[in-house]
């Protein structure tokens, strides 16, 4: 990734720029100054020029006078001639002069040689006289000027308008409008700020894809166990009916119908329990704090199964150790045990065997669950954890649950930070196996 650069050292740089440009222009102006770079003008009035002349031939006894010398000086001011005098003797030096700095030898106009009596008295070279250099102080101040505007520039570019973008970005993304340009920049500081609000958009993306996942899982599952609920319902109903219009006339008939509506009504149960459980797990504020021995936990699922194990003569066998301590809610891990022992037991035939293991391990419980059934077959075992998915082809909702037995406990699990698997054993039967942190001591 492109790193810019740090907005202090942006700032030195900018204040090392504003005091080094009006030095750069104060001695660039100092430099034309002192090496007479300067304009010369060309407007000077040939008549004016030639009044001053004869002045200067009829005079040629007074070149040396210092009064006279004043005199012309005098002259050339009140005609506002804007030239320079300087007169020679014929050995070429210098009589007169009206300037103090000597003008370059290109600047000048025009020379007059003085001849008297066939001799040559002197020599006039008339030079136009330049304009003032350009002050030194205006100098300063137009590169400050400069500098202060780059600066400026560089400062709304580089810095303001992305802090502008971002600032609206954040505008959109409080909207919850996500498809936002984030802008670019050159300083490391607002780079950084547009990585996390490219992050935190990311996140949102996400997040928001995910509750849109959930919410929709969530629909589909209310649905399908509302479906469910009719079943039963319309059965329990009808034997109801039966029994209050007399038509289970005989005490084989009553306790018949009596049975099947106690079968209809533990059904019920199920399936509510398991829309309950289900809800449950996405609740955040679910109680997560209690200290619980996880062998106490398994026993008591054990206890809740055995009665349906035993009308299949089904032996649950386990293998556990002691001081299997964990953090978490009592009620679900129950339920997820259970919920692990109605599957196993579900599918293993008569007089097959469940086996319950737990062992500590270093940070770690694990535990698994096996049975002596047909196990998974390679195309059921990714989805064994899917909402409402059933391993058998010929179950139907009206002899089981709602398909959320074994999904339900893979929540509980990793909403205790732990993590629930499934797989076959070697010797065959399902084997679901997995793992929850200890409890840290405090």
């Amino acid at each position: 990734m492109k790193k810019g650069i740090r907005i202090r050292k942006f700032m030195i740089l900018s204040l090392f720029f504003i005091l080094l440009m009006p030095w750069v222009f104060y001695v660039a102006a100092h430099f034309l100054e002192t090496n007479n770079f300067r304009i010369v003008s060309d407007d000077v009035d040939e008549e004016v020029l030639d009044i001053v002349l004869h002045s200067i031939e009829t005079n040629t006894d007074s070149w040396a006078d210092p009064v006279w010398q004043n005199r012309v000086s005098n002259q050339v001011k009140e005609m506002e001639m804007d030239i320079d005098i300087e007169i020679l003797s014929p050995s070429n030096q210098t009589i007169y002069q009206s300037y103090s700095d000597p003008p370059s030898s290109f600047t000048e106009k025009q020379k007059v040689t003085i001849i008297q009596d066939g001799e040559i008295y002197g020599r006039v070279i008339i030079y136009p006289a330049p304009s003032p250099a350009i002050s030194r102080v205006v100098a300063t101040s137009i590169g400050l000027l400069l500098a202060f505007i780059v600066v400026g520039y560089l400062v709304r570019y580089m810095i303001i308008k992305p802090l502008e973008k971002l600032g609206q970005s954040a505008r959109q993304i409080a909207e919850e409008d996500l498809d936002v340009q984030l802008p670019t920049s050159q300083i490391a500081e607002i780079i950084e700020v547009r990585d996390g609000f490219q992050t935190m958009v990311d996140g949102l993306k996400e997040a928001f894809q995910k509750q849109r996942e959930l919410e929709a899982e969530r629909r589909f599952v209310i649905a399908a166990v509302a479906h469910d609920l009719r079943t039963p319902l319309f059965a329990l109903r009808g034997y109801l009916d039966g029994l209050e219009q007399g038509i289970a006339d005989t005490p084989e008939k009553r306790a018949k119908y009596i049975a099947v509506c106690k079968e209809k009504s533990a059904q019920l149960d199920r399936l509510v329990e398991d829309l309950f459980t289900f809800t449950r797990t996405e609740n955040v504020q679910t109680e997560l704090n209690e200290l619980l021995d996880f062998t106490e936990v398994l026993r008591r699922a054990m206890d809740s199964s055995r009665p349906q194990a035993e009308q299949k003569h089904i032996s649950i066998l386990a293998e556990h150790e002691k001081d299997c301590i964990v953090l978490g809610n009592a009620h679900l891990f129950e339920r997820a045990m259970s919920n692990l022992l109605e599957n196993a037991i579900r599918h293993t035939p008569t007089y097959g065997k469940v086996l319950v293991s737990c062992s500590k391990d270093n940070d770690r419980v694990t535990f698994s669950v096996q049975d002596t059934g047909p196990g998974f077959t390679s195309e059921k075992l990714p989805r064994v954890f899917e909402p409402l998915f059933r391993g058998e082809e010929s179950r139907n909702r009206s002899t089981g649950g709602a398909g959320l037995g074994l999904t339900i406990s893979q929540r509980i699990i990793r909403l205790h930070g732990g993590e629930l698997v499934a797989g076959n054993y070697l010797e065959g039967g399902a084997l679901l196996s997995g793992w929850i942190p200890v409890a840290k001591k405090m």
